[in-house]
C-alpha cells in the first residue's frame, strides 16, 4: 500500500491534524520529502509521536527549520539516532533547549562535528551537558569549543574529564 504522504502537496501537509498525523506508520514519515517535512508546522511537529520523529531520514533531519527544532519535545529529542543529531546544523543545535541537549545519548554527542560544538553548542547549552555528556566529548570536540564554551562548562564537568580531554581542554 502507497503512502498517504506520497502526492501530497506542502500545503496539504500543513493543514494536516494532529490525529491524521499520528494515525499514520513509521514507513510513512520515512518517505516524507524535505520539502514536506519543512511543511509541518511546529504545532504539527510538537504533537508527532517519538517513533515518528526518530524515523525521519537524515536529509528530512538536516532540513528542519529552527522553529521546528525548537518545538521538539524532551522525549523526541532523546529518540532521535546519532546519525539525526549529526544531521542537524549549526542553527538548529543552537535552537535546541538546554533541557533537549541534557536529553541527547552521550553517543550523539560524541558524534556531534566540531561546528556543531563551535558554532551551533550555545554557553547555557554546554552547562547544561550531563558530565557524562561531557565526558563523552571526543579530544577534537573538547579542542572545538570555544572560550566562551570552556567559560562555560561546570567544575563537575571539567573535574569529570580524561587526561587526555583535559590536555585538549587546554588548547582549546
Amino acid at each position: 500500500m502507497a503512502s498517504p504522504f506520497l502526492g501530497l502537496s506542502t500545503a496539504n501537509i500543513a493543514v494536516l491534524t494532529t490525529t491524521q498525523l499520528n494515525s499514520l506508520s513509521t514507513a510513512d514519515y520515512i518517505l516524507l520529502t524535505t520539502d514536506q517535512v519543512r511543511a509541518l508546522t511546529t504545532d504539527q511537529f510538537a504533537s508527532l509521536q517519538t517513533q515518528f520523529v526518530a524515523a525521519l531520514t537524515t536529509s528530512s533531519v538536516a532540513a528542519l527549520t529552527t522553529d521546528q527544532v525548537v518545538a521538539f519535545r524532551t522525549d523526541q529529542v532523546a529518540g532521535l539516532k546519532t546519525n539525526q543529531v549529526v544531521a542537524l546544523t549549526t542553527a538548529g543545535i543552537a535552537a535546541m533547549e538546554t533541557g533537549d541537549v541534557a536529553a541527547l545519548t552521550t553517543a550523539s554527542i560524541a558524534a556531534l562535528t566540531t561546528n556543531q560544538i563551535s558554532k551551533g553548542l550555545t554557553t547555557d547549552q554546554v552547562a547544561a551537558l550531563t558530565t557524562g555528556q561531557a565526558t563523552s566529548l571526543t579530544t577534537t570536540g573538547i579542542a572545538a569549543l570555544t572560550t566562551d564554551q570552556v567559560v562555560a562548562l561546570r567544575t563537575d564537568q571539567v573535574a569529570a574529564l580524561k587526561t587526555n580531554q583535559v590536555a585538549a581542554l587546554t588548547t582549546a
